[in-house]
């Protein structure tokens, strides 16, 4: 019989619980030590040993693991991992008969009821993604159920952990047929070439895709567009096929050039009459503004922290720096694409440092649109930090 570990809850985090905060805290426990190998079993009790909730052990983050349940009766076995994975498939299965989108989220962590988890499916293939070394020893179980689904090319895996909580740079294939990459997927009719076995990312970002979308029917045509922290260029693909005029792609990452010119090419755009450059995007700004540029559509996704030789930026600390950068470089009613993914504020948080980025340049503003998370990524409406994705349009006010 397995043994599960009792955990003891502090009196000030018991509510938290009984209102079914599924991640399990540090602060929370009073004698953590009980813990031993990631991957078991634990029950919360509060000071009575009465029942709060079972889940597992498994670091992540600020975290020790994920409450699984709160019904003391239910089973964390073969059968629950199965009911939980179904239920979301069967909650996307718009997804599956939409030709022109191929790639989505079919699971999303504790949004479907097992943190430290996701499944993304890119086209026939599945990329399962493990934030701890706990709810990795539950592998076996989540591969059962995607074989007894059947009907797909090859499952992939990141292991998202180790000691560092750094990427594990290891072999990413799990079964099925090895695929020659990239494979080419679509979103909103758009093509998108993705790599599933070459580190911690695959080339693109499957959470943005609403925003991709509104850049691409709304926002982009016979625009000059400025897609900052560009990555492989995902928003200037989806601009330049909108009918922007010209895109310009900045990044520091040396691969982010020959990345975007592979996206360009496989929606058949010719890249040589875009600007793909590799540069610190905070030089970037600094050289544009001395050149006298100016862009009608400027895309702001930084990654949460960033340092390089020059530079170290914090979107918590430094958004409102990237504003007024921005605004020194923007065409009258020109219209910002602000984004950021930093779990630890809140929309209303994020659009307080936009509004002091505006303000601090003496320059109106009106918000166009927002977004978060797509429908795919499932949110537990119990954990607020699991809606992490934040993004506001907002067009300056001449």
């Amino acid at each position: 019989m397995t043994q599960i570990i009792d955990l003891k809850v502090r009196p000030d985090y018991i509510g938290h619980y009984k209102n079914k905060y599924p991640l399990i805290t540090k602060d929370a426990i009073m004698n953590p030590e009980a813990l031993s190998k990631e991957g078991k079993l634990i029950h919360l009790v509060d000071g009575n040993s009465n029942f709060l909730g079972k889940g597992y052990y498994g670091k992540q983050n600020k975290g020790l693991g994920w409450v699984l349940s709160f019904d003391e009766s239910e089973k964390i076995d073969s059968i629950f991992f199965k009911n939980k994975i179904l239920t979301a498939i069967n909650k996307r299965l718009s997804y599956y008969k939409d030709e022109s989108t191929t790639a989505f989220r079919i699971f999303n962590g504790e949004g479907d009821g097992i943190g430290g988890l996701t499944i993304d499916y890119f086209d026939g293939y599945y990329l399962l993604s493990w934030y701890s070394e706990g709810i990795y020893s539950f592998k076996e179980k989540v591969i059962h159920v995607l074989d007894e689904l059947g009907d797909y090319k090859a499952i992939y895996e990141k292991k998202r952990f180790d000691t560092k909580g750094q990427y594990m740079d290891d072999d990413d294939f799990v079964k099925g047929e090895r695929s020659e990459f990239p494979i080419i997927i679509k979103e909103n009719g758009i093509n998108y070439a993705v790599y599933l076995n070459d580190g911690a990312m695959v080339g693109i970002f499957l959470d943005q895709r609403d925003v991709r979308q509104a850049i691409h029917e709304k926002y982009a045509k016979g625009k000059q567009v400025l897609n900052t922290f560009s990555y492989t260029g995902a928003f200037s693909v989806a601009a330049s096929l909108g009918g922007a005029t010209k895109t310009t792609s900045v990044d520091l990452a040396k691969r982010s050039k020959s990345k975007t010119i592979e996206q360009f090419s496989v929606n058949g755009i010719d890249f040589e009459q875009q600007d793909i450059i590799v540069m610190d995007v905070f030089d970037y700004f600094k050289y544009a503004k001395r050149k006298e540029m100016k862009f009608d559509l400027v895309v702001l996704d930084p990654p949460s922290f960033a340092r390089s030789k020059k530079h170290t930026f914090s979107t918590a600390k430094n958004y409102p720096d990237l504003i007024k950068d921005t605004l020194a470089i923007l065409e009258k009613n020109g219209i910002i694409v602000a984004s950021t993914n930093n779990a630890s504020f809140g929309m209303k948080k994020f659009k307080s440092f936009i509004d002091k980025g505006f303000k601090e340049m003496k320059v109106t503003y009106k918000i166009l649109e927002e977004y978060s998370l797509p429908t795919d990524f499932q949110v537990n409406r119990n954990f607020n930090q699991g809606n992490y994705l934040k993004v506001v349009i907002v067009q300056k006010v001449n």
